[in-house]
């Protein structure tokens, strides 16, 4: 038998077709191909049992080609196609439609109740409010009557008067009434304008008058240090500092000094 030491030397690594791939192969300077990562302990980059074999490279690669292919053609010539389609089997098409019939017409009925339900409400609302107006118009006309038995010569004497007072003795209806109190949205921007200005110039005149008080009291406080400075400045016939002057000032500073 042979020694091991000779069989060691004789095994060689085997390499695939493409050699080592772990050799760097002679390429220009910065290019550099993409490859797939392959473990080490394989020597080829397919494997059948793994799922990888060279057919099912094969079959990858056109389908690749084939899905570029219809993405161009798709490009070319784009058309509208419908997202949503209700596709329903041949032999069942006429129950799924008789179906989405029934239930778009049972969504129109309830439509017009709906409709009908609003308008009668609104009718009843207007029936009330005419009943309103008719019992308030009996109501000043009875009360109108005596009124103008007593008043026919003044009525004779002052024609504008009379015509002021009859528009003032009309009685107004609810509705009229809710009318006049809505305010339109122009008069409601005005009076927001006009509380917005109010409270710019209440702020403007605060602001005013403390800026006059913070003035004041300021040159309070200048023409006091003012006279204090003229005070202890004063100097001797020698033209030393005064001391009894500032001696004052502090006795009268300690008495004034709160307690």
């Amino acid at each position: 038998m042979a020694p091991t030491a000779q069989i060691a030397k004789k095994k060689e690594k085997f390499t695939g077709k493409g050699g080592d791939w772990k050799k760097s192969k002679n390429k220009p300077a910065g290019v550099k191909k993409k490859r797939k990562w392959v473990p080490e302990h394989k020597v080829f980059d397919g494997s059948v049992k793994e799922g990888q074999g060279f057919a099912f490279k094969r079959k990858q690669k056109v389908q690749f080609e084939y899905k570029k292919l219809l993405r161009k053609e798709k490009r070319k010539n784009p058309e509208s196609q419908t997202l949503y389609k209700d596709e329903y089997p041949e032999h069942l098409r006429h129950l799924y439609m008789a179906e989405a019939e029934k239930l778009k017409k049972e969504a129109w009925l309830n439509r017009v109740n709906r409709s009908k339900v609003r308008m009668r409400g609104h009718e009843e609302e207007e029936e009330e409010e005419e009943e309103e107006e008719q019992a308030e118009d009996r109501a000043a006309d009875d009360a109108a009557d005596p009124a103008e038995d007593a008043g026919g010569a003044e009525q004779a004497g002052n024609p504008e008067g009379t015509a002021a007072q009859e528009a003032e003795s009309l009685p107004m209806s609810n509705r009229m009434k809710k009318k006049m109190m809505k305010k339109t949205s122009h008069q409601k921007s005005k009076e927001e304008y006009e509380m917005i200005r109010e409270k710019r110039r209440k702020k403007k005149e605060e602001y005013l008058m403390n800026k006059q008080q913070r003035e004041e009291a300021l040159e309070r406080y200048k023409a006091k240090k003012r006279e204090t400075f003229q005070m202890l400045s004063k100097k001797t016939k020698k033209g030393q500092p005064n001391l009894n002057l500032q001696m004052e000032y502090l006795l009268q500073k300690i008495q004034g000094a709160p307690k």
